[in-house]
């Protein structure tokens, strides 16, 4: 559910597709590329328009500032993990694990309800995007069935008191406490997002100031916090966590640059539950910090404190997850008929590897969308401007450096 969940927000965040795709196709005829077949997994097709749409999502809407080498290796990379997805698909389908069309309702549900989005707001942002819904339920169809397939196959995994012991022993220094807040955020930006699918974008300063003073208005009418932040903060990232950005000692929070006044407040007279003024950063972005916990003292946990049994046996429980699912990809993958017909085409015309450059005026022309098309899993570089200093795995996939 939750890697469902992560694709979803990158197919709803892409902004202007069809003009990205012409543009990295070198300005032939997009028509054309609706129908190329990129490669087949025992005889089903992947269309080169697949790779092209998942290309653009990975390359978080910078497409066009690749160069044609670029282009091609990216090309390369992205149909590979098509076609691993399309072979273990299509094992699930064999083994019987596809998912209900209940259960695909309740995917799609869960993801409306985590972006904050109106039905009609989620439905729109489709259409904007020229994402249909049979797409996404296929889409979601897939994910959900290869989740049931390796659950199959990792569903046997028990970690014995023994291995529990030993991890502790050999990682005592890993199981503290440390001294620090957790922090959740509401932001606005003043940038143009609309292309990121935020609802109620500012894109101006005074749109911007006059949004944060909006959103400050109704946190002291007693609204909740998490459920204004769903609706009206621009950080995409911290969206379906309510603004939860997890927890920071002193030195990341200085480190991100934030201002040591702020700093001071949440290790001072600031309590947990409370949360702060529109604050603006020297990005120009607003933020109002909700401090959710307070640490002022670092502890050493014991194997007996709370969750660190239970911490230890999840994190041997997900290694062993992840090296059955390389194996189970690795048989899957031995037991297909793969044909990469865009590898075969490199070869053959190795002056272009296969495809014509990108059109003189194209990456000009589709600039302006492409910044408009940050993708979800894209982590941009530290600004010292931007805060975000969460260390815990809740932490957002676009924050600044820890």
């Amino acid at each position: 559910m939750r890697k469902f969940a992560k694709l979803l927000t990158l197919v709803i965040s892409l902004s202007a597709l069809s003009v990205l795709l012409t543009a990295c196709s070198g300005g032939g005829a997009a028509e054309n590329r609706d129908s190329t077949i990129a490669a087949t997994v025992n005889g089903r097709n992947i269309l080169l328009k697949e790779v092209e749409r998942n290309m653009t999502q990975q390359a978080g809407g910078n497409v066009t500032k690749l160069s044609p080498l670029e282009l091609a290796q990216a090309r390369l990379s992205v149909l590979e993990k098509l076609i691993q997805r399309e072979v273990l698909f299509q094992r699930a389908e064999r083994e019987k694990l596809l998912p209900t069309e209940d259960q695909i309702d309740g995917a799609i549900n869960q993801q409306k309800q985590q972006t904050g989005m109106t039905s009609e707001d989620f439905e729109k942002s489709l259409r904007e995007q020229n994402v249909s819904m049979e797409t996404l339920r296929e889409e979601a169809r897939k994910d959900l069935a290869i989740a049931n397939l390796q659950d199959k196959y990792s569903g046997k995994i028990s970690i014995s008191d023994k291995e529990v012991e030993d991890f502790y022993n050999n990682n005592r220094q890993q199981f503290v406490n440390a001294r620090g807040v957790a922090l959740a955020m509401i932001a606005v930006d003043p940038a143009d997002n609309s292309g990121s699918g935020i609802a109620d974008d500012a894109k101006n300063e005074a749109d911007a100031k006059l949004k944060i003073d909006s959103i400050y208005q109704q946190l002291q009418g007693k609204m909740d916090f998490a459920t204004v932040a769903r609706a009206k903060s621009e950080d995409i990232n911290t969206l379906a966590r309510g603004g939860d950005i997890g927890f920071a000692t002193e030195e990341d929070l200085k480190n991100n640059s934030f201002p040591p006044e702020l700093v001071a407040r949440f290790f001072g007279p600031m309590q947990v539950g409370e949360y702060t003024e529109p604050i603006r950063f020297n990005s120009g972005k607003w933020y109002i910090f909700k401090l959710a916990e307070k640490r002022l003292e670092t502890q050493n946990l014991t194997l007996e404190s709370p969750g660190v049994r239970q911490q230890i046996t999840q994190g041997l429980t997900n290694e062993r997850k992840r090296i059955l699912n390389a194996a189970l990809l690795e048989v899957a993958m031995n037991e297909a008929k793969v044909t990469n017909n865009l590898a075969a085409q490199m070869l053959n015309n190795p002056g272009n590897l296969g495809l014509r450059p990108a059109a003189p005026g194209a990456a000009t022309q589709a600039a302006p969308a492409a910044s408009q098309a940050p993708s979800a899993t894209q982590t941009p570089a530290p600004a010292a401007s931007s805060p975000s200093p969460a260390r815990s795995s809740a932490s957002p996939a676009g924050s600044p450096k820890k």
